[in-house]
């Protein structure tokens, strides 16, 4: 709507920035192409992280062979969780974290978090939501890494490139990024979704 807005402003005949030929001057046209690029660029970014998450999923439910070796997948009975949380070897939460790896019920919320996310990027729904999702998830798997850490606990060192913005900062900054944008509205369902009356009454959800 904005960009909308802006392109019928420039268009008007008495719009001061138009000459009386009617063309529109160079600085004009370039205001209007980068309003213009600006939705496109968000939306690929946007399309960009859910095939991150979206692949993420995947390879750890069917074992694709990557990160997660065939034969060893979700589906195989194999763990999500137990092979990074049991090796984090750093932090003041360790222990916690060897706790939950291999647990069902922390398998099944990562999995559905990958997944859920995922699916809310790559439709362009639910950005708010999935904004607050992935926040949480990355500042988990942060907490795990713990760049903070110059040493792991068995002393060697933790190899760390930078003891704050790793990452998993820099996800969680996007998907916040992409849900303040409204990055759903263009080569998404946003638009749809926000139409939607309980969705409209409940602006969070948008």
């Amino acid at each position: 709507m904005a960009l909308h807005q802006h392109w019928l402003r420039f268009r008007q005949p008495e719009d001061h920035f138009a000459p009386e030929g009617g063309s529109v001057p160079a600085s004009s046209a370039d205001t209007l192409a980068g309003a213009a690029a600006a939705p496109r660029t968000a939306a690929a970014a946007r399309l960009l992280t859910a095939f991150t998450f979206l692949w993420a999923f995947g390879d750890k439910a069917f074992g694709w062979g990557y990160a997660t070796p065939s034969g060893k997948a979700w589906l195989d009975g194999g763990s999500p969780t137990e092979g990074f949380l049991s090796h984090v070897a750093s932090g003041p939460m360790e222990g916690m974290f060897h706790s939950w790896a291999g647990a069902a019920w922390a398998d099944w919320t990562f999995m559905l978090g990958l997944l859920g996310i995922g699916v809310a990027l790559a439709s362009g729904v639910a950005l708010r939501v999935a904004a607050v999702a992935g926040t949480a998830m990355m500042a988990l798997m942060w907490a795990a890494e713990w760049p903070l850490a110059r040493h792991l606990s068995d002393g060697a060192p933790s190899m760390s490139t930078n003891p704050l913005v790793d990452y998993h900062v820099l996800y969680a900054a996007l998907l916040i990024l992409l849900a303040v944008l409204g990055a759903g509205r263009t080569w998404g369902l946003g638009h749809v979704w926000e139409r939607l009356p309980w969705v409209r009454d409940h602006r969070w959800l948008w």
